[in-house]
């Protein structure tokens, strides 16, 4: 099995001292990007069509905000069940507000693509196999403006906001629009690396259904080594980004099938490839497949909390990217010239989202759209 200790932090700080200066036509980019800046770009690019991992450090995004962040959810998810279910909005596909444990379907349990792919992973990489739905909370705030027109309503509905909680709003949201802002850092540096304009993916994220969607897991009820939180999937967005959780437990597959449990450095921040990506890059890049499961690493940090009297609520910091809702996902560039681009034909953002979203559960496929 593979350590992170290897994994390259990219440093987001030179590109954006320069960004705004940069022009969109990858021709006149080329002779302008200063060369490091290029390699910087290239090394971007390069490690999500490999690896479909990337670790970055943004000056914009400090520890000490993961911190507060961190702390407010760790105390709303010890709050008791019927308190946490008012803010539970299943009629709108669990997309705003609370999902309770037991509703998510790990994508390993109905995808018969991925069981018959795990037959293809060596012993050492095989994700834990859960045998039900995911025993962890999530709560989805959305992040950023919303069209005023879209075929897809219920994608953007507006936020929740639990009752008692007055620093809520200010702490999601700020938390959230940094996460964005690298996000799109990223987007525009793989843009420029994969050779397309470096608006090419952050003009399509514009007004897309961003989730801040933390997971809560209570390792005092479901501490046991090996309890599957979140079974083994790929992501249906864009990009997404995780700060660092105060519990291990994350394992992540690189493209070649390799299986890393994830360290994320203090200060940094881990982008994994969804498959909205996938499908802009013809299948350059790929979904990262992850799993997240009670390791002796995580009841080493259990075992630490316990003795400091801290929360036993495994908090992730997640934030899915996602392409516009309205706008339509397919092979970009000379991306479209790909062996394998008829493999993504054109489909609207927010048509992919509900068929993925029928699948695990978290809309039932007999609804209307």
């Amino acid at each position: 099995m593979k350590s992170m200790e290897n994994f390259p932090v990219i440093d987001l700080a030179p590109y954006l001292a320069v960004s705004c200066d940069l022009t969109d036509d990858p021709a006149v980019l080329s002779g302008d990007l200063d060369p490091q800046l290029k390699q910087l770009c290239c090394d971007v690019s390069r490690t999500l069509k490999e690896t479909g991992a990337l670790l970055v450090r943004d000056p914009r995004c400090s520890a000490e905000d993961n911190d507060r962040f961190l702390d407010m959810m760790e105390k709303y998810f010890e709050m008791p069940e019927e308190f946490k279910r008012l803010q539970e909005r299943p009629h709108l596909h669990y997309q705003v507000g609370v999902t309770p444990e037991g509703i998510e379907v790990p994508r390993s349990l109905v995808d018969e693509d991925i069981l018959q792919k795990l037959k293809t992973l060596p012993e050492d990489s095989q994700p834990t196999i859960p045998s039900g739905p995911d025993p962890k909370w999530r709560y989805m705030w959305r992040v950023g403006p919303r069209p005023s027109k879209t075929r897809f309503q219920e994608l953007n509905a507006e936020p929740v906001v639990p009752e008692g909680f007055i620093e809520w709003k200010d702490t999601m949201d700020s938390w959230g629009y940094k996460m964005i802002s690298a996000i799109e850092a990223v987007s525009e540096m793989a843009a420029i690396g994969f050779g397309l304009p470096k608006d090419a993916f952050t003009s399509l994220m514009k007004q897309g259904p961003h989730l801040l969607a933390p997971t809560g897991s209570d390792l005092k009820h479901h501490g046991e080594e090996g309890t599957v939180f979140a079974g083994y999937h790929y992501d249906l967005n864009f990009l997404t980004i995780h700060g660092r959780s105060r519990f291990p437990g994350l394992n992540i597959w690189l493209r070649n099938g390799e299986k890393v449990p994830v360290k994320v450095p203090l200060g940094c921040l881990l982008i994994q490839t969804g498959k909205q990506i996938e499908w802009l890059t013809g299948g350059d890049c790929i979904a990262g497949m992850h799993e997240v499961v009670v390791t002796k690493r995580t009841l080493e940090a259990v075992k630490l909390a316990s003795e400091r009297n801290g929360s036993l609520w495994r908090v992730s910091s997640t934030l899915f990217g996602h392409i516009a809702s309205d706008a339509v996902l397919k092979p970009l560039g000379h991306f479209d010239k790909s062996s394998v681009a008829t493999k993504y034909p054109p489909i609207y953002a927010g048509e992919y989202v509900e068929k993925e979203l029928a699948a695990i559960n978290l809309k039932g496929s007999n609804e209307n759209a």
